[in-house]
């Protein structure tokens, strides 16, 4: 017979009180009643709030929505209750975002803040616009977050590339669902963008965010204290079919609209940027003082050349005048013409516009436009450095800087004409 002796019992109670775990856990479950399309549907976690993460048991990480908590209840885009707090304004955009595209800074200026759409047929160079704006970001103080839906992986991998070899992964945010994820993370992906672009924003942080591309979905952006979320969202349309987007909730909750034409990109006007069908409701709002100084003029005659263009077509005999406003149309037009991951600065492009709007460019041939632009930007940085720095401290287009243009441009038209006759 076994003999129970009272030590040894003692000892053995003692150690399992001694290892006798007094932290107290508390875990949601639930039951998972049926599973499709990356969709859960499940039965339990009363706890859970919308927007929260789960995890299933074998490490699968889920978001949680529930819609039917919320009726009769006011929310926010992010699902918090708002009632009786009343909505929140939204500051008029004042302060300019740089694209580095003369076609859309001189006209279609954006701000910080701004939701401009950008919308065009397929392979119409759009990626390559909201692209160029992120690398012209760079020293700007700006976080910009690039949301890639339903694309190729290779063409992901190519914008990552680039942004690699141009420094611009430094201040970017890269994120991806290709064309072979499932929907629901496809659906997810511009939300999940939006809050990490809206955390910087809510940290006085001035943030871009590009949606590329949203065919389907819109998200809205805004401004609040001293941080901003500007959003560029790009959706695709069906031969420069615009009004099948109006329906939607697509054009109503941006500023406006940016269209690129397939007409322009195959006769190769790059950007194809349609600026007579263009729409801003900030207009210059957004446009810095020595901007708005050289812009005015080039606006109203690219209108008229576009009109005079198409009459022109029509007509056998032309005067003088006419032939003139033609040249200057065209030689405007060329001057809008830019290589892509070639973003200029505000300086660049303004003295880009006031050559041309001034005429110097009226006797150069169509072909040597672009070229004597490049080597007049190059030639403004290495020997009038001071035209820069007027412009990026008063932000004005003072008579000096202006003297300083002129002599400029004289001066390169002369190197530029022996060359040509070498």
């Amino acid at each position: 017979m076994v003999t129970i002796r009272a030590d040894e019992i003692s000892n053995i109670i003692r150690e399992r009180i001694e290892q006798y775990n007094r932290e107290v856990k508390i875990v949601n479950t639930s039951t998972v009643l049926q599973v499709g399309d990356g969709i859960a549907r499940i039965h339990g976690l009363d706890e859970v709030m919308a927007g929260e993460l789960v995890e299933f048991e074998e490490g699968t990480i889920g978001i949680a929505l529930n819609f039917e908590a919320y009726l009769g209840r006011v929310i926010n885009a992010l699902a918090k209750p708002i009632d009786g707090r009343g909505i929140i304004s939204r500051r008029s955009v004042y302060e300019p975002l740089q694209t580095g595209l003369i076609a859309i800074d001189s006209m279609i200026p954006i701000g910080r803040g701004q939701r401009e759409l950008i919308i065009g047929d397929r392979q119409t160079g759009k990626t390559a616009v909201a692209t160029d704006t992120i690398l012209n970001q760079q020293g700007q103080n700006v976080i910009c977050v690039y949301v890639a839906i339903g694309q190729k992986a290779s063409s992901v991998a190519q914008v990552v590339t680039t942004f690699q070899e141009r420094g611009a992964m430094e201040y970017t945010i890269v994120v991806a669902e290709t064309a072979d994820s499932p929907a629901t993370l496809q659906y997810l992906a511009p939300y999940t963008g939006a809050a990490l672009a809206e955390y910087f924003m809510y940290r006085e942080r001035h943030t871009l965010i590009i949606y590329d591309d949203l065919s389907k979905a819109a998200k809205s952006s805004s401004q609040l204290g001293e941080g901003s979320m500007t959003a560029l969202p790009i959706v695709e349309t069906q031969s420069g079919d615009v009004s099948a987007y109006i329906p939607t909730n697509v054009i109503s909750i941006t500023d406006g609209q940016i269209f690129l034409s397939a007409d322009l990109f195959n006769a190769g006007i790059r950007p194809a940027i349609n600026v007579g069908i263009f729409v801003s409701r900030v207009g210059s709002a957004a446009q810095i003082k020595a901007m708005k100084q050289v812009t005015g003029k080039s606006k109203l005659e690219l209108a008229q050349f576009a009109e005079l263009e198409a009459f022109a077509q029509f007509a056998s005999d032309l005067d003088k005048a006419t032939q003139n406003q033609l040249a200057r149309g065209q030689r405007l037009r060329e001057l809008l013409k830019q290589s892509q991951s070639a973003p200029l600065t505000v300086a660049e492009q303004i003295s880009t516009i006031y050559t041309g709007t001034n005429g110097y460019l009226d006797s150069l041939e169509i072909g040597q436009v672009r070229k004597f632009l490049v080597e007049l930007r190059t030639y403004l940085k290495t020997n009038k450095p001071q035209f820069q720095e007027i412009i990026s401290s008063t932000k004005t287009f003072t008579e000096e800087a202006e003297t300083l243009l002129k002599d400029a441009i004289q001066d390169q038209m002369e190197r530029f004409r022996l060359q040509e006759q070498l």
